[in-house]
């Protein structure tokens, strides 16, 4: 008895499984909310489950499921430009109450930080920073070549340096004892 043409290769469904953190990761950097964030891991489950055929095991399973994301996320973005968009989330994020500890604050600055950083650069740190992807392999990723890839990444760690050296600024000094005098 042969098996229907359409049967998962188990290893393709390890490979794919083994991706999941890292694309949820990678997709929470594009978008800023794990709820879109989740919706754009599983449409890009589903694109690559439906288009597993055109994938050849033993190349990089990573950057084309992050080249697949990528793409999901920009086509929704060009979607959303012709919707009116919901507000309810916006009044949500501004009723949120602040973390009352030092290393909240300082990750939610670095949130902020890096939403502030134009998208070419945040997506750019985001794979060689903290995917792991090469310049290389980001630059495949970002269809543009490596000298781009390079000069978005340092120009959003020079952005990134710069406003976290403003938010310290801003940020309390934690309650210590001062030296006797």
């Amino acid at each position: 008895m042969s098996e229907a043409p359409s049967s998962p290769d188990p290893e393709f469904k390890r490979a794919l499984l083994a991706q999941l953190p890292a694309l949820r990761a990678f997709a929470v950097s594009l978008c800023g909310r794990s709820d879109l964030a989740d919706d754009l891991v599983q449409d890009a489950i589903l694109r690559a489950w439906a288009n597993q055929h055109t994938f050849t095991l033993g190349t990089n399973m990573k950057a084309w499921l992050f080249r697949i994301l990528r793409n999901g996320f920009y086509s929704r973005a060009r979607k959303a430009g012709r919707e009116i968009s919901d507000s309810d989330g916006q009044l949500t994020e501004r009723l949120a109450v602040g973390p009352g500890q030092y290393a909240s604050l300082a990750l939610q600055d670095f949130r902020q930080a890096l939403e502030a950083l134009p998208s070419d650069q945040r997506e750019a740190i985001v794979l060689v920073g903290a995917s792991g992807f090469s310049y290389e392999e980001a630059a495949d990723i970002c269809d543009c070549a490596v000298g781009t890839v390079k000069s978005r990444v340092n120009r959003a760690r020079a952005r990134l340096r710069e406003l976290l050296t403003l938010a310290e600024g801003e940020m309390p000094a934690p309650d210590m004892p001062t030296p006797a005098t």
